[in-house]
């Protein structure tokens, strides 16, 4: 058994080459493997690896980086290794919004624990706000929460113009650094009543189990890592994107060309051999070389990541 070990910090980092070295070898030599991005304003990550070792790493990555407390961590188990290696990034923000608000982030009076975080959406005045991509929200959320349906976080400060300044607002994502930023920025514009789930769905989706709490998460929670996702219910809300049937299975196209991520059933991952078309399905059945050749001065960009938005794929609404 492996633990998944997910955290942030918001902090000033100088000599960023530095302590991306320094970091790296805290990684290798502890057998962790994961990615840490590190910025001037701080450090954000997930990693994997035995428990001692997950510790030694945490107690080495706060001495590096000279910091006691994490601004918020989250816990999961994992039967395998859910990462190839180790990956330390250096990045201009530690989550991208074009926004620096590192400094506003002091106080942690907004985060909300599970209990209270169930009676605060439980209200019917309270926006409950997905702040994840939409492909995340597509297969696990919220009962009665809300997308912005923005495919970069950069975009997120364009979705507040149509928001009442005076409503409860309650935001969550996947381990809580999107929302961190995101409150912030709210509240810099002048949002009164803003919320954010403490740690996020994954920390939610364990103190629920540990503590025998109310679980009001439907569907699986999606991961960046071999996982793909964690069922927090037995509710399956997401449909195939080529069929339409009942599903919430990620898969990456079988065409190496393409990788596109879609959900995908086992009837249609059969009948089109695990691709997203009939045109990828072709390329496949070519010989190798003719498929290295294809693929020649072609690169996967993160646009993998806009599934179900490509024109030859359904986009099925959840309501």
């Amino acid at each position: 058994m492996y633990e998944v070990f997910g955290f942030y910090r918001f902090l000033n980092i100088q000599y960023l080459k530095k302590n991306k070295r320094l970091i790296n070898e805290v990684l290798i030599k502890n057998n962790i493997r994961g990615t840490v991005i590190i910025s001037k304003e701080g450090v954000n990550g997930t990693i994997s690896g035995k428990g001692l070792d997950i510790k030694t790493t945490i107690y080495k990555l706060k001495k590096v980086l000279k910091f006691k407390d994490f601004n918020s961590f989250n816990k999961s188990k994992s039967l395998f290794q859910p990462f190839h290696k180790p990956k330390v990034k250096i990045k201009t923000e530690v989550v991208p919004m074009n926004l620096k608000l590192s400094q506003m982030i002091k106080k942690k009076d907004s985060h909300v624990e599970p209990n209270k975080w169930n009676k605060l959406i439980r209200n019917k005045k309270t926006l409950v706000i997905d702040a994840r991509k939409p492909f995340e929200y597509d297969v696990g959320t919220f009962k009665g929460s809300t997308n912005p349906n923005i495919d970069n976080f950069r975009d997120f400060p364009k979705y507040l113009k149509n928001l009442k300044k005076n409503q409860p607002i309650a935001m969550f994502c996947t381990g809580g650094i999107r929302c961190e930023k995101a409150s912030a920025y709210f509240k810099h514009k002048g949002f009164k009543n803003v919320y954010q789930l403490e740690g996020g769905i994954i920390e939610y989706a364990r103190q629920v189990k540990n503590q025998g709490l109310n679980n009001k998460f439907v569907g699986k929670n999606f991961v960046f890592d071999e996982r793909r996702s964690e069922a927090i219910s037995e509710d399956v809300i997401a449909r195939c994107h080529q069929c339409g049937s009942p599903c919430d299975t990620h898969v990456n196209c079988a065409n190496e060309a393409c990788h596109l991520l879609f959900i995908q059933c086992p009837s249609c991952a059969e009948k089109l051999d695990s691709c997203c078309s009939d045109t990828c399905a072709e390329i496949i059945a070519l010989p190798e070389s003719d498929q290295k050749a294809l693929r020649k001065g072609k690169h996967n960009s993160n646009k993998i990541f806009k599934k179900g938005r490509a024109h030859h794929l359904k986009t099925v609404d959840q309501s």
